[in-house]
């Protein structure tokens, strides 16, 4: 009777699948679609991105962007230099680039981005789309922000104007002011 509990842990995990089996076990001849060069794996993630290896695009392209989005000035600069070129690709790489720059960079890269974007792979088209749509969103907040600064100088300088204005009245006020009192003295005096 001793053999019963094996036989009835043995037809337990037979019945409720392989999905309890580590995944070596389950497919021995291949990578699971977990370990594709779509989905992250070590295949993916270029340096500098292309259009060459299309499983790995999004991949790419993405890493890429968040890289340049994470690095900072200097190693844009570096990065710049290394994206020569006037194939789409690395126009289109720089305008990744550009875009996490200052916002003088932000104008070249909105550029790129328009004048490229039409060249790149079907299934990068949407990525690079939100991301000129994002730049445009930065560029439209920086100029309003531009023009609320300017704004808010003009009527800080309108307001010291004011008050120097107020400053003067309230003078030539107190002037005559005294000029009535001593008026008034002069005519109660006689």
């Amino acid at each position: 009777m001793t053999a019963r509990p094996w036989l009835l842990c043995l037809a337990t995990a037979w019945l409720a699948g392989c999905q309890y089996l580590p995944e070596q076990l389950q497919s021995p001849s291949g990578p699971s679609p977990l370990q594709s060069p779509s989905t992250g794996s070590a295949f993916c993630h270029a340096e500098l991105p292309d259009f060459d290896n299309p499983p790995c695009l999004l991949d790419d392209w993405t890493a890429f962007g968040l890289a340049s989005q994470r690095g900072d000035r200097v190693w844009r600069e570096a990065t710049l230099t290394r994206l020569g070129g006037e194939t789409t690709e690395r126009r289109l790489a720089r305008a990744v680039l550009l875009a996490w720059g200052d916002e003088q960079q932000w104008d070249r890269a909105s550029e790129l981005y328009k004048a490229e974007l039409h060249g790149a792979p079907p299934e990068l088209q949407p990525l690079l789309r939100y991301w000129l749509n994002e730049l445009e969103g930065r560029r439209s907040l920086a100029g309003q922000l531009a023009e609320s600064r300017g704004a808010h100088q003009a009527a800080v300088e309108e307001k010291e104007v004011l008050t120097e204005e107020l400053e003067a009245m309230a003078e030539k006020l107190e002037q005559l002011t005294a000029i009535e009192q001593s008026i008034n003295l002069r005519q109660q005096a006689e």
